[in-house]
């Protein structure tokens, strides 16, 4: 038959929180492949990342894209509380057992954070990796959400496309802990970088909206812990995430296929 989706499964009865797998049921699939999806912990739906759960299962895994709690409903850590719950759902799962993850943006963080707490490979798309250092060095950027009305009706490869949003990225960093600024150093994944860290696929664009200062730090503590990771800090212009997507693809799949069992 070829690609099978499979939408809105329960994996978090007590949150009433679903995902959605893509596999392909005429061969097997090599390894299972978590996609996170963006939108700033307060926008975002699995359903958006439907076309990068299809291409994995085009290269041979299994893809599941799974919701998680988001604001106003929940503040950190509550999402990576919720990824941490999938992961142990998936272990009773009918699917393979490896696993990696990729993600994009607010997904990105949350990718290198599965990486930091399972070991697992992650890809990270403009993952917003730079949060206690950039807030403390921008105290003077007045936090202002702007015009968000259709980020959950406009595919994730057009939003924030243009470039450098400061007031935008501190209102949604910030809103990620509601106001509880003790929380920034904890949530900043580059202090967690471990010798158990799993190998990083980190991406950005030069000019783009997510700074480049948090893979740059995440690539330090890599190799300070000499753990394997690639970076592709070159992409031109002001894309971010899956507005580069295509250009990274290729890239990404040679990279899960040099850390998963083939």
């Amino acid at each position: 038959m070829g690609l099978i989706t499979k939408t809105d499964v329960v994996y978090d009865p007590e949150h009433e929180l679903k995902t959605d797998l893509y596999y392909d049921d005429s061969k097997p699939a090599r390894a299972t492949i978590i996609d996170i999806h963006g939108g700033g912990w307060f926008r975002g739906d699995k359903g958006k990342d439907a076309d990068w759960a299809e291409r994995l299962v085009a290269g041979g895994y299994a893809a599941v894209v799974p919701n998680y709690r988001i604001t106003p409903e929940a503040y950190y850590p509550a999402p990576l509380e919720d990824m941490a719950t999938l992961v142990a759902w998936l272990k009773t799962q009918d699917l393979p057992q490896q696993t990696a993850v990729v993600g994009s943006s607010a997904g990105g963080n949350m990718s290198v954070e599965l990486a930091i707490q399972t070991g697992m490979p992650a890809v990270s798309l403009s993952g917003i990796l730079d949060i206690d250092d950039w807030l403390e060095h921008h105290e003077d950027v007045v936090a202002a959400e702007g015009d968000t009305s259709s980020f959950n009706s406009t595919a994730s490869a057009q939003i924030n496309q243009d470039g450098h949003n400061d007031s935008f990225y501190k209102w949604f960093v910030t809103n990620y802990f509601n106001g509880e600024t003790s929380e920034w150093q904890a949530a900043t994944p580059v202090h967690r970088i471990s010798d158990t860290t799993g190998p990083l696929f980190l991406a950005n664009s030069l000019n783009e909206f997510v700074p480049t200062s948090g893979v740059l730090q995440v690539a330090q503590a890599m190799t300070y812990h000499q753990r394997p990771f690639e970076l592709m800090m070159m992409i031109p212009g002001t894309r971010h995430a899956k507005g580069y997507l295509d250009d990274v693809f290729n890239q990404t799949m040679l990279f899960l296929d040099a850390h998963l069992e083939k």
